[in-house]
C-alpha cells in the first residue's frame, strides 16, 4: 500500500511538471502565479495539444513567427487557464488579438470574437463577488500576424448624475485617481480627504453633466474653499480660481433645453468645501418665435439678451439701435468678474447671415471678439468697432439649429491695454439666406 501511494504521488508530480495536470482551484495565496497554456497545430483546439507550459502574462505579438518550438507559425490555437483572486465589483477584461479570441470567466463567455481579423481590441464586463474566479482564454491564429493580449481592471463606473473626476494635484492634470457618479455637488469634507487614495489637501475635481432646463433666466450659486470655476452652456459664468475661505458667488444666465454644465474645483490647505445650486428666476418668458423664415433681431432690452460680470462695469446710454445701448471698458485678459453678453434668438432651423449693430460712440476698441454658435461649431469674428458708425456689420452666414444653442456672444476681453478702450453692446440681427 505504501509503495502504491508513493507511486501515485510520483506520477502526479511528473504529470504536473509536464503540464498534464492543472490546478483545480487557487492555492492559499490567492491568484495563481501563472497561466497554464496548451497549444494545438490546428485552429479548433481539437485533439491532443502539441506543447504545454506556463506564461506569466498573456502579452504576445509573435508577428509571423511561431509561439513555441513545435507549434506552427500559422493555423494554430491556444488555451490559457488561471484562477484570479478579485475584489467584489464589476471587472472589465480587455483582449487584443489577430485572429480569433474568447475570454470566459466562471464559465460565462464575456468576449467572443472567434473570427479572422487584423489586430483589434475588445472589452467585456462582468460583475463578480469577492473571491477566486476561473478565467479561460482561447485563441487561434490563421495566417499573417499573430497577436494575443489580455488584461483586466475594475470597470469604470456607470454615470447617471454628475461625473466626478478627482485628481491628486491642484491643476486637474494627468489621469484622475478616482472617477465616480456624484448625485450632487454638495460637499463639506472639512480637513479630510474626499475618498480613499486621495490626499486631504492639494487635490482637484472636475464635475460634468448635461441637464434639461425650461427656458428662463437662472441664478447659479457656487460655494468653495478654495478655487472654483463654473461653465454653463459652455460659458464661463463664475471664475474664482484662488485660495479663499468658504465663499459664495452667483451668476445669472438665460438657458433653455439641454445645457452642458461643468464645475472645476481645487483644494489647497485647511478646510475643503464645494457646492453648486441654482434657482429659476421665473416671470421672464422666452423670446417669441419668429414667423418661419423671418428676420430676427435681439436688442439689449429683449428677453433673449443676457449679460453678466461686474454690475458696476456696465454703462447705459440713450444711443444706438432703438435709442439705447450698453458699453464697458476693456479687459486686457480674462479676469474675475469680466463683463460679457449673449444674444439668444428664436430661429427656425436654416441658414442666416448674422449682423451686429455698431453705434457711433462708445466703440473705441479695434478688437471686439464676437463668437457665433451655430450648427457646425463656434466661429470667432474680430471686429474693429472704430471703423463703423450707426450701421449693421456682417459677421458671416451660418447654418443654425433652431435651438437654444444658437447665439452670439461678446466679452470685454480684447487683449488691448487694460481699460483703454470702450466696447459697445447693442443689437444682433439674423437674416435668412
Amino acid at each position: 500500500m505504501i509503495r502504491q501511494r508513493c507511486f501515485l504521488i510520483a506520477l502526479v508530480m511528473v504529470l504536473a511538471l509536464t503540464g498534464m495536470v492543472y490546478a483545480q482551484g487557487p492555492g492559499p495565496l490567492g491568484s495563481d502565479p501563472f497561466w497554464q497554456v496548451s497549444f494545438w497545430n490546428n485552429t479548433t483546439l481539437s485533439g491532443a495539444p502539441v506543447v504545454q507550459g506556463t506564461d506569466a502574462e498573456i502579452n504576445f505579438d509573435w508577428g509571423t513567427g511561431a509561439p513555441r518550438p513545435g507549434v506552427n507559425a500559422d493555423n494554430f490555437s491556444a488555451r490559457w487557464t488561471r484562477y484570479l483572486d478579485l475584489a467584489a465589483g464589476t471587472w472589465r477584461f480587455t483582449a487584443t488579438s489577430d485572429d480569433g479570441i474568447r475570454v470566459i470567466v466562471n464559465g460565462q463567455r464575456i468576449i467572443d470574437r472567434w473570427t479572422d481579423h487584423p489586430t483589434q481590441t475588445f472589452t467585456g464586463d462582468i460583475a463578480l463577488p469577492a473571491g477566486h474566479h476561473l478565467v479561460v482564454v482561447e485563441y487561434y491564429e490563421h495566417t499573417g500576424g499573430a497577436v494575443a493580449i489580455v488584461t483586466w481592471a475594475p470597470a469604470p463606473p456607470t454615470i447617471t448624475n454628475w461625473r466626478g473626476e478627482y485628481f491628486d494635484n491642484m491643476t486637474l492634470s494627468g489621469s484622475p485617481v478616482l472617477t465616480r457618479d456624484d448625485a450632487s455637488i454638495d460637499f463639506d469634507w472639512g480637513a479630510g480627504a474626499p475618498a480613499g487614495g486621495l490626499p486631504a489637501d492639494n487635490f482637484s475635481v472636475r464635475w460634468t453633466r448635461t441637464l434639461n432646463f425650461a427656458a428662463d433666466h437662472y441664478v447659479f450659486t457656487v460655494t468653495a474653499d478654495d478655487g472654483v470655476r463654473l461653465w454653463v452652456n459652455n460659458h464661463l459664468l463664475i471664475d474664482q480660481w484662488r485660495d479663499q475661505p468658504a465663499t459664495s458667488y452667483s451668476g445669472t444666465i438665460y438657458v433653455a433645453g439641454d445645457v452642458p454644465l461643468k464645475m472645476e474645483y481645487y483644494e489647497h490647505g485647511g478646510l475643503a468645501v464645494a457646492r453648486l445650486s441654482w434657482t429659476r428666476l421665473g416671470g421672464t418668458p422666452p423670446p417669441t418665435p419668429p414667423p418661419p423664415g423671418g428676420t430676427v433681431i435681439v436688442d439689449d432690452t429683449d428677453p433673449g439678451f443676457v449679460r453678466g460680470g461686474a454690475a458696476a462695469g456696465w454703462r447705459t446710454v440713450d444711443e444706438g439701435y432703438n435709442g439705447r445701448m450698453l458699453w464697458t471698458y476693456n479687459n486686457a485678459e480674462v479676469r474675475p468678474y469680466y463683463n460679457w453678453a449673449r444674444w439668444y434668438p428664436s430661429l427656425t432651423a436654416g441658414r442666416y447671415e448674422v449682423f451686429v449693430y455698431i453705434p457711433n460712440r462708445y466703440t473705441t476698441t479695434a478688437r471686439a471678439r464676437y463668437w457665433i454658435s451655430h450648427r457646425n461649431g463656434y466661429t470667432l469674428r474680430v471686429i474693429d468697432q472704430t471703423a463703423y458708425a450707426d450701421q449693421w456689420v456682417s459677421l458671416g452666414t451660418y447654418t443654425f439649429r433652431g435651438t437654444s444653442a444658437d447665439y452670439v456672444s461678446l466679452a470685454d476681453v480684447t487683449y488691448e491695454t487694460y481699460r483703454t478702450r470702450m466696447i459697445g453692446f447693442d443689437a444682433v440681427k439674423w437674416e435668412p439666406r
